[in-house]
């Protein structure tokens, strides 16, 4: 079976699923080649009862724009998992997790599929970027940042947007970038 490699961001209103909640995710699926084959984005309601994180919440305030689009035609939370489940069941392979940091992004949909579905299409393994650009590049884990990266892992054609959906997308394009480098 091939692999697809989903690239996802999610957007959120505190650090951890559960007390607080997710805003918005959006992933974008590649084939083994870098080519995208689809994408899926949802924006949320708050889970019941959950908090918002003020250091997060102070965060959201310098970015209107953001704000204004993790607000707009949200959906239940387990309708959109049960959606997002079923987009990932019908990938043309087996959906590998991408993030950065794959350990922010994964912990919120592992937990939300977790949730309101109950299983995980990406069973308990996500592919770390950051990891991925440590071991390529070397020196100490903490240096493994964006600010370090070579030019040519960025594009110009997708920017950081926090928009989950466009983060995604960046990201992706990064993902292959990276393994183009490697070569």
């Amino acid at each position: 079976m091939s692999e697809i490699y989903v690239s996802t961001d999610v957007e959120t209103n505190g650090p951890i699923p559960g007390e607080y909640s997710m805003l918005s995710f959006g992933s974008v699926a590649y084939d083994e080649v870098g080519k995208e084959i689809a994408y899926f984005y949802r924006t949320l309601l708050p889970l019941e009862n959950a908090k918002e994180h003020p250091d997060t919440m102070k965060w959201w305030k310098s970015k209107p724009e953001a704000w204004k689009e993790v607000n707009t035609n949200k959906y239940m939370p387990e309708v959109a998992m049960s959606e997002y489940y079923e987009w990932l069941r019908l990938l043309p392979g087996k959906p590998i997790f991408v993030g950065y940091p794959a350990s922010f992004d994964f912990m919120f949909i592992y937990w939300y599929l977790m949730k309101f579905v109950g299983e995980s299409p990406f069973g308990f393994q996500a592919l770390d970027m950051k990891t991925y650009a440590w071991s390529i590049l070397g020196g100490q884990f903490k240096n493994s940042v964006k600010a370090n990266f070579p030019k040519e892992w960025f594009s110009i054609a997708h920017m950081h947007t926090h928009n989950a959906l466009d983060d995604a997308r960046e990201q992706g394009d990064m993902f292959f970038r990276m393994k183009s480098w490697n070569k």
